[in-house]
């Protein structure tokens, strides 16, 4: 154990030596691990530097704070701002260690491509990756802080919700690899409309150029295609002749399972809708990049089972359902609707809950959906929130949660297969627990 006393303001670099010989860093006092650095940090609804105290006396070895009144002890540190000081520690690691790192963005199924790559490169590889969607200007450093020296590959999944977050990101982490999973209408309040989405998640692409880093990519997507056509270090998965190799959909999959064509071999996965094609074809792209054996690559992408509310198949007495509740956009809920189409099920039901942060765009885009829903064979739709209150549509809508809910478990389906849909605010999931009752 390091013993110093700062009465001033700490360095990165004084830190760095306090850190290494900390078992991890939290910024959560809720969650402290014995030998901890616990780093306070500021909202507008919550004051960290109160709890130091309180984390030191769960077992953190030491605290950071950067109001100098919370500075009580020897081992609780005085930083001129703690977030700066948590990115600045983690680029000094990041930079220290030099251990690849292959980042993600994209506006669909970063974190279900993140866990399928992560999956494949442990097969050959120590690897760490960024825990579920901590992927913010929080949450990648404290995945930086998590690499060790035997690491041998991380993997970085970037989230944002304006334009300058990827960039920000970037610099703190300077990826090694990346690539952008899709781009679709996700956050368009945030980054100013589509136009701005593509800007905002190209900013990956923006570093890996200057920094004449690899790129993977869809070579089927045109718009990745038109930026990268004059970029020599990249590598692809597609239908163009350049392309590394091509996947599709095995048709003759009997299963609401979403098999995949790979040379002469088909790949039957846990993952519901094709939309997940793309996601599995990034991992098998990685993986063959880093020369793990294809007979590993295949068996990762086959066992890997989503969680966390993110296209997971579960059985409820005699129904099906696809809880897909994490997180919606105009362009995920389509997809997840014409997957619904696609499903084996006689009698279909879309229980879909509101998309948030779509701004000037938001009732144009319900009503987009609420005409798709309604379009559907087979199904009964229900719409769920403030937005979907106001479309115009014949389809039952309900304006909150309860509201729906003390609906439906009064006219529960039987035999049937069942969407679960929408923003994570919506919190959707819950209406599972009338099937247990």
């Amino acid at each position: 154990m390091l013993f110093f006393i700062f009465s001033r303001m700490i360095s990165t670099e004084e830190l760095y030596l306090i850190y290494k010989e900390c078992s991890e860093v939290t910024t959560d006092s809720r969650k402290i691990e014995k030998d901890s650095l616990f780093i306070a940090l500021k909202g507008d609804n919550f004051n960290g530097n109160k709890f130091a105290e309180e984390a030191l006396a769960k077992g953190a070895a030491y605290a950071v704070v950067d109001e100098a009144e919370y500075k009580t002890s020897d081992r609780i540190l005085l930083a001129e701002d703690g977030l700066k000081a948590l990115q600045d520690l983690a680029l000094y690691h990041r930079r220290n260690l030099k251990t690849p790192l292959i980042s993600l963005t994209g506006s669909n199924g970063k974190t279900t491509t993140k866990e399928l790559v992560h999956a494949v490169i442990s097969k050959k590889f120590r690897a760490i990756a960024t825990r579920g969607n901590f992927n913010n200007h929080i949450g990648v450093p404290l995945t930086l802080l998590r690499l060790q020296e035997d690491t041998e590959i991380g993997i970085v999944e970037m989230g944002a919700n304006h334009q300058k977050e990827i960039a920000f990101l970037c610099s703190l982490a300077e990826p090694d690899y990346g690539f952008i999973t899709n781009y679709g209408k996700a956050h368009l309040e945030g980054f100013g409309g589509v136009q701005g989405v593509i800007k905002g998640k190209s900013e990956l692409y923006d570093y890996l150029v200057k920094n004449h880093k690899m790129v993977f990519f869809n070579s089927d997507d045109p718009i990745q295609t038109e930026k990268l056509k004059n970029y020599e270090s990249k590598v692809s998965f597609g239908s163009n002749p350049n392309s590394l190799f091509h996947v599709m959909v095995a048709e003759e999959n009997q299963s609401d399972f979403l098999a995949i064509k790979f040379k002469e071999k088909t790949i039957h996965t846990h993952l519901t809708g094709t939309y997940n094609l793309t996601n599995a074809a990034y991992a098998l792209l990685i993986g063959k990049h880093f020369e793990v054996p294809e007979t590993d690559i295949l068996e990762a992408i086959a066992n890997y089972i989503p969680k966390n509310n993110r296209s997971q198949l579960l059985e409820k007495g005699s129904n099906r359902i696809i809880l897909d509740a994490y997180n919606a956009n105009p362009s995920s809920m389509t997809a997840a609707l014409e997957n619904l189409k696609r499903s084996k099920g006689k009698h279909k039901v879309a229980i879909l809950g509101d998309m948030f942060e779509l701004g000037d765009d938001a009732k144009e885009e319900h009503q987009n959906i609420a005409a798709l829903a309604a379009s559907l064979p087979n199904t009964t739709t229900y719409l769920v929130g403030n937005h979907f209150f106001e479309v115009e549509t014949t389809l039952p809508k309900f304006k909150d949660f309860e509201t729906f809910k003390d609906y439906f478990i009064n006219n529960l389906p039987k035999n049937s297969t069942l969407l679960i849909k929408g923003s994570r605010g919506m919190a959707l999931e819950r209406i599972l627990e009338v099937f247990e009752s």
